[in-house]
């Protein structure tokens, strides 16, 4: 696991774009793994000025979603689909063929999440799967007790994930208890993982998800056993980490010899 600890949102979103645009100049059919975290807007307002100015070419990018409320349809506007297409792909020259959301008006939840699965298959996996984290430790919706070996599903939210959407509904009886979601064994098998951090309030929960124990309480801990992921956090949010000097130390190594190895 590589942990880049920079000043704050800003460089966050500059550093995780860079990375993104870099793999997929490299790769052009690239798959990206994409989440409506808020911490990730400004990594996605970064991309969408890079394809705006004919630097990043989205064209043969295949995206895939890493969850959207049960009941909500594409066009409600705390639909993840809305979200997406909002702060993203509406804005980039991507083919709507190649864009993976899961359908929340779906008649069968069951097939839906086989045939994302099987979906996912028919492009040879995820090559790079970005995240936030929530403050218990979830990721996509994969609550605190999810199975770490999971696959897409339907999930029931918890109180605390129902309360901290509340205020972008109009009432709690408007969120949704239940939600599609990749799994964490899903996420797990994408090629790289980037995991997102900004502000005080992500500072307990990171220390326990990057150098805490891998347990289902903490699903996000799951990717200290992936071979290939970056955390990405600002000072705030990596202020308890007991390794942060050495974070520190290796990334100053990393630029003497390039990123070679992301």
């Amino acid at each position: 696991m590589r942990v880049i600890i920079v000043k704050d949102y800003d460089e966050i979103s500059k550093k995780a774009a860079s990375i993104i645009a870099e793999k997929i100049r490299k790769k052009p059919h690239f798959v990206l793994g994409v989440d409506v975290s808020d911490t990730i807007i400004g990594t996605y307002k970064e991309l969408i000025q890079l394809n705006k100015k004919g630097n990043l070419d989205f064209s043969r990018v295949v995206t895939f979603n890493l969850d959207e409320y049960l009941g909500l349809a594409p066009g409600h506007p705390q639909s993840c689909r809305y979200f997406m297409d909002t702060n993203l792909l509406k804005q980039i020259n991507i083919d709507e063929r190649n864009i993976y959301i899961p359908n929340g008006l779906t008649k069968d939840p069951q097939l839906l999440c086989e045939k994302y699965e099987k979906s996912i298959k028919e492009v040879a996996g995820i090559d790079l799967q970005v995240l936030g984290i929530g403050t218990d430790g979830h990721i996509g919706f994969n609550e605190p007790g999810s199975s770490l070996t999971s696959r897409t599903r339907i999930k029931t939210l918890t109180e605390e994930t129902v309360k901290n959407r509340t205020k972008v509904f109009k009432k709690s009886g408007d969120v949704p208890r239940f939600a599609i979601t990749m799994g964490v064994g899903t996420i797990m098998e994408s090629r790289m993982c980037m995991l997102l951090a900004s502000g005080k309030r992500k500072a307990e929960i990171l220390v326990k998800a990057i150098e805490g124990p891998v347990t289902a309480s903490i699903p996000a801990s799951m990717l200290q056993l992936h071979p290939n992921v970056i955390v990405i956090a600002d000072k705030e949010a990596s202020f308890n980490l007991a390794q942060k000097d050495y974070y520190i130390y290796v990334e100053k190594m990393t630029k003497q010899i390039g990123d070679a190895q992301i």
